[in-house]
């Protein structure tokens, strides 16, 4: 029997009142078209996922969707292969610029080296005129790529909505990426347009990226054009075929038009971590996109027009774009780039108290890092704050009560969880229901989510796959390169065919929160941004004196985790403190810090599976304590030896 956790908060009266949530829920019961009645949360959420389509056409009328054709229906289709609302025609920026007001700011955007500022919505909306007048004029056309290798600036959103309302596909990477990595993604999509910084400052070093500029223009050869962002410490460019960000967004005479595009239109490309191969291109659609983020940003995050939004993120991680999407709601979007710890722990904090933060966002790794450091929010003036979110990692039951009790005692907590896949939150905040010490408060809305158990059966009060039995339109239209589809099968629905696993360990509660326990796969997941081990794999392997490797990343019970690689190396050399070095610097130089693992150990032989596959699910089931017979089936291990060193490793190293 489920014993119920401490309770943390109850939403006032007064947000229950006031809430958008609220505000639909009226809707329903008053608007003669749906005559519905709902006497709580879980009844609206069971309407909604068993009359998908009732419900997603609520969400078009309620909205006010533009659309410059009329769709024929609503959806059609089994999924992964639904078609929503054929025959609509809209843009998602400008529904964004319908927000448009000349009383309060678009952005605020600090940064290391540069104070708060305040960018408004009449400079945003020309320079997003000016870049899409530019594209355009450099043939940009509906359906070509623009990529930004850009931190989280605010020349990155102006990109990101010059691109889209053009109907081109927007993609992005941080540039704390290497050059492999960067290449391995956009290579697929090539773009014909690269934005990108000369450098960037990260925890109070510069880091000049000109050469890394260079290099990608060299691999992406349907470049047209590069347009550079130059930085302070290297504004003397001599990069080729380029153009500098500031003569192309000082057109005076442009003009803001949106596109019309279907509403399976993609509107921007992510990526996932490469844990098979190259990272896999995830399309998304402007119509599914836009719908997902009017409903969470609006009844989930429950922001209110004029408030402040800020999650700390980079332009690699979903976040990023979800961030934005709260623009939606009429929010001001607050951006930061920079190291969340430099000079110290309480930068963001402080920006909290400065920019009068609504609605404060980060990782789980990064409340763990403060708890650690026993970081006191609460002597900052957070008086504005009333909701905090967290997602990248669950969020453990000792980060709950730290921010209650370190952050504010009257705050909101939404702990969510989704990913790059949907570009959204499966499971996150309500403004109506109570926080519990260590669960996430309730399935969203349209959100079909299950739990099962190996045979496809729903758990209840157990823990099993996570999976969504009913199709949502955020869901990807398609992976780049994948015309039969292959990829996205195999990703999602080869375990449950027609069910979408999403390949995490989930408990649904008697009281319908959620508690989710890590990764069901060998995933890697480092401060929110998911990690794919044939990336560990590409770099180390280059290494003259490594022979083979296997990278794991292990969640622990205190919310903490770690990440160990296993290597074994050529004959003639040992494992010494300067190859350790090597080995990580290489990681480092190719793809960013975060790949960098917590330690390096050496192993006599790498277990494969007899058709050539690491084990690496079965070989971290063994270092979290599993049975090596529940663990792995050894009849499928083409070296099966070389898994006594990991039972007697976690032995060891488990004292």
């Amino acid at each position: 029997m489920d014993a119920q956790p401490r309770l943390l908060w109850q939403p006032p009266v007064a947000l229950q009142s006031s809430a958008q949530l609220s505000q639909y829920i009226h809707w329903l019961v008053t608007d003669e078209r749906q005559g519905l009645t709902f006497p709580d949360y879980q009844a609206l959420w069971q309407w909604s996922v068993e009359q998908p389509a009732a419900f997603w056409e609520s969400l078009w009328q309620y909205f006010s969707i533009i659309s410059y054709t009329p769709y024929d229906t609503v959806m059609s289709g089994q999924m992964p292969h639904t078609q929503w609302f054929e025959g609509s025609t809209l843009n998602y920026a400008e529904h964004v610029f319908r927000q448009y007001t000349d009383s309060r700011p678009a952005i605020l955007f600090q940064s290391e080296s540069q104070p708060l500022e305040e960018i408004s919505w009449a400079t945003l909306k020309k320079q997003v005129a000016s870049l899409s007048a530019y594209l355009k004029s450099l043939g940009v056309q509906p359906g070509d790529c623009v990529a930004g290798f850009l931190p989280n600036i605010p020349e990155a959103s102006v990109a990101l909505f010059a691109t889209m309302s053009i109907g081109a596909i927007w993609t992005s990477a941080s540039p704390d990426f290497g050059v492999s990595s960067v290449v391995e993604r956009f290579g697929q999509v090539a773009p014909k347009v690269l934005i990108a910084v000369t450098g960037y400052s990260y925890g109070g070093r510069f880091f000049d990226k000109t050469e890394e500029v260079v290099q990608l223009q060299a691999a992406l050869p349907m470049l047209q054009q590069t347009i550079l962002i130059p930085q302070s410490n290297n504004e003397s460019l001599a990069i080729a075929q380029s153009v500098v960000w500031a003569d192309t967004v000082s057109n005076e005479e442009a003009e803001l038009a949106f596109t019309a595009v279907s509403f399976s239109h993609p509107l921007w490309v992510l990526y996932s971590s490469g844990t098979t191969g190259i990272p896999k291109a995830i399309t998304h659609s402007h119509g599914g996109m836009l719908l997902e983020h009017l409903k969470y940003a609006h009844f989930h995050a429950d922001i209110h027009p004029g408030e402040r939004f800020f999650w700390f993120t980079t332009t690699g991680w979903m976040m990023w774009n979800f961030l934005h999407a709260t623009l939606l709601a009429g929010a001001t979007i607050v951006l930061y780039d920079g190291s969340p710890g430099f000079p110290n722990m309480g930068v963001l904090w402080q920006l909290a108290e400065q920019a009068k933060i609504n609605h404060f966002g980060v990782s789980a790794a990064y409340v763990l890092a403060c708890m650690k450091l026993e970081v006191k929010p609460n002597q900052y003036d957070l008086s504005a704050l009333r909701a905090m979110g967290s997602t990248g990692s669950p969020l453990p039951p000792e980060g709950f009560d730290w921010i209650y009790q370190n952050v504010k005692t009257d705050l909101w907590l939404g702990s969510m969880s989704g990913g790059t896949d949907v570009c959204t939150a499966f499971v996150g905040g309500n403004p109506l229901l109570p926080v519990y010490e260590g669960e996430i408060q309730c399935r969203a809305l349209g959100c079909a989510m299950s739990a099962f158990d190996e045979a496809g059966r729903p758990l209840l009060d157990e823990v099993g796959e996570m999976v969504i039995t009913q199709p949502m339109p955020c869901m990807p239209i398609y992976f780049w390169n994948d015309p039969d589809f292959s990829k996205y099968h195999s990703s999602y629905f080869e375990m449950f065919p027609g069910i979408w696993r999403h390949g995490d360990w989930l408990k649904i509660t008697l009281r319908n929160t959620l508690v989710i326990l890590g990764r069901s796969d060998a995933t890697l997941n480092r401060q929110g941004i998911r990690i794919g081990t044939s990336e560990i794999y590409r770099s180390v392997e280059k290494l003259a004196e490594i022979k083979d490797s296997l990278i794991l990343h292990l969640e622990q019970t205190d919310g903490e985790s770690w990440m160990p690689l296993f290597v074994t190396l050529k004959e003639g050399f040992e494992l010494t403190t300067d190859l350790k070095k090597k080995i990580n610097q290489q990681i480092r130089n190719d793809y960013s810090p975060r790949h960098v693992p917590d330690a390096i150990f050496l192993a006599p032989d790498i277990p494969y599976t007899i058709s050539g596959k690491k084990l690496e699910l079965p070989v971290k089931k063994i270092l979290q304590g599993k049975p090596l017979e529940t663990a792995v089936n050894i009849g499928s291990v083409i070296n099966p030896d070389s898994l006594t060193f990991f039972q007697d490793f976690n032995r060891v190293e488990n004292k």
